[in-house]
């Protein structure tokens, strides 16, 4: 079992004992409710036979009147009412009078102690009954919603173990990120600082100055790649920046190293939409959404990028012809490891979410998409 494997098997062993405790906690309170009703209806069985003593005429003869009104007085919680055979209240204990001024309540009253326990019948001789309608005491009505403030309590620890593994997992991730890139950032600065090095040594040697500049951009990219990969983990300096030219510039880049047979577009409203941005990586996830588009369009196709602004938002929409995006994976692939691909790790978009709404607290989504027809991203970020 590897630590990933032993973690799952912690955390749901962890969640169903909860649950099992939580159930033989539930079951037991159970019995122990059923238990107490069945001694309260004893209790009321007696107070219901001194009751019955006290109101018989003649009173029997090994009638003791003083362990009667004992009984009788004892009782100081439950509450009872009790009425002749037509039902009429004759009186009542431990019930507030004034419950019983109005008629409507006093009858409401009546019919939720009879759905609270069966009536003790009181048999007066000659015919005569008598019925005694008791409630629950607040000791058992307690008891009643101890349940479900114990599942409540059990709900709030499941979820408190789930957070904590969740929060761990992300941390996890996030430590890898950054372990990753910064780990990138330095194997690429060794090779990098020599082509710099050897790029001055050509410019002595009367190299064709063609070729020596075509190698500049090449290494002033990977620089500007080295310093991409840097700045994960870290939070990035965000700078007042005109989206628009931002996305300009990508968009420029992009086209002039992607394929002809990619018919590039871009529509752009004249003027200035400032955001704080890092240019950098912004350019990255523009980067990366493009190449997943080339990618989904085998490489021909249609790509448009267009900008539109709102009273508190720009949005930047990035549109292909390729081959779509099934509606019920539209965040499924901005999740780490996702790919449709042979080759990659499916990092490329969570990369992107990732710069967006971490870095950014903007946000990214698939805004449409249709089966062979494309599909367009959507980038929001918040105007100054």
């Amino acid at each position: 079992m590897n630590f990933t494997d032993e973690r799952s098997f912690n955390r749901w062993f962890i969640i169903i004992s909860c649950f099992i405790v939580v159930g033989l906690v539930l079951w037991n309170t159970s019995i122990f409710f059923q238990r107490l009703k069945e001694d309260e209806r004893a209790k009321m069985s007696v107070w219901a036979k001194a009751q019955e003593a006290l109101d018989r005429e003649p009173p029997p003869e090994d009638a003791d009147l003083d362990l009667i009104l004992e009984i009788l007085n004892n009782n100081t919680s439950i509450p009872i009412i009790h009425t002749d055979a037509d039902g009429k209240i004759a009186y009542t204990t431990n019930i507030d009078p004034g419950k019983l001024e109005d008629t409507a309540r006093a009858k409401k009253l009546l019919a939720d102690l009879k759905d609270e326990n069966e009536p003790i019948i009181i048999n007066l001789g000659n015919g005569e009954k008598q019925y005694i309608y008791y409630g629950n005491s607040p000791v058992l009505n307690s008891l009643k919603y101890y349940p479900v403030g114990l599942v409540l309590i059990g709900f709030l620890f499941i979820g408190v173990v789930y957070f904590f593994y969740t929060t761990t997992k992300s941390s996890e991730q996030n430590k890898l990120w950054a372990g990753m890139a910064k780990e990138t950032a330095h194997q690429i600065g060794t090779p990098l600082s020599s082509l710099i090095g050897w790029t001055e040594i050509l410019k002595q040697e009367n190299v064709n100055t063609t070729y020596i500049v075509e190698m500049e951009k090449d290494i002033s990219r990977l620089e500007t790649i080295t310093e991409r990969f840097s700045k994960i983990g870290s939070a990035p300096i965000l700078e007042e920046t005109n989206i628009i030219a931002a996305t300009q510039h990508s968009f420029d880049y992009l086209k002039s190293r992607s394929s002809k047979l990619i018919a590039f577009s871009i529509d752009v409203p004249e003027g200035s939409i400032p955001v704080m941005l890092n240019q950098q990586l912004y350019s990255w996830t523009i980067e990366n959404l493009v190449k997943n588009a080339i990618d989904a369009m085998r490489g021909k196709g249609k790509l448009n990028i267009s900008i539109q602004e709102d009273q508190k938002w720009a949005h930047i929409f990035i549109k292909d012809t390729g081959k779509g995006v099934e509606k019920n994976k539209f965040n499924l692939i901005f999740e780490p490891g996702h790919t449709t691909k042979k080759r990659g790790w499916g990092l490329g978009l969570s990369l992107a979410k990732r710069i967006i709404e971490s870095y950014h607290h903007g946000r990214i989504k698939v805004a449409e998409s249709e089966i062979n027809k494309g599909t367009t991203f959507k980038i929001s970020l918040r105007k100054i």
